[in-house]
């Protein structure tokens, strides 16, 4: 049996996890030629990615350690 204090722990543990995340928006997307790309804001900076770097920042990777460029303005 789980005590009250260690689920209360676990509890604020996912929660300031889930804070420190940072928040990923897509705020447009392009399919052509069978090629899928959103443009997406991560922290205030756009980027254009594929899906496979757009399911590493939802899984919590962050633009640098993908080594992503910020999106020229359009």
């Amino acid at each position: 049996m789980i005590s009250p204090v260690i689920g209360q722990n676990a509890k604020r543990a996912a929660v300031r996890k889930a804070l420190d995340q940072h928040k990923v928006y897509i705020t447009a997307q392009s399919f052509s030629d069978g090629t899928y790309q959103a443009r997406v804001l991560v922290d205030g900076e756009a980027y254009w990615v594929d899906e496979f770097r757009l399911s590493q920042l939802r899984q919590g990777l962050t633009p640098a350690e993908l080594e992503l460029t910020p999106a020229a303005d359009d």
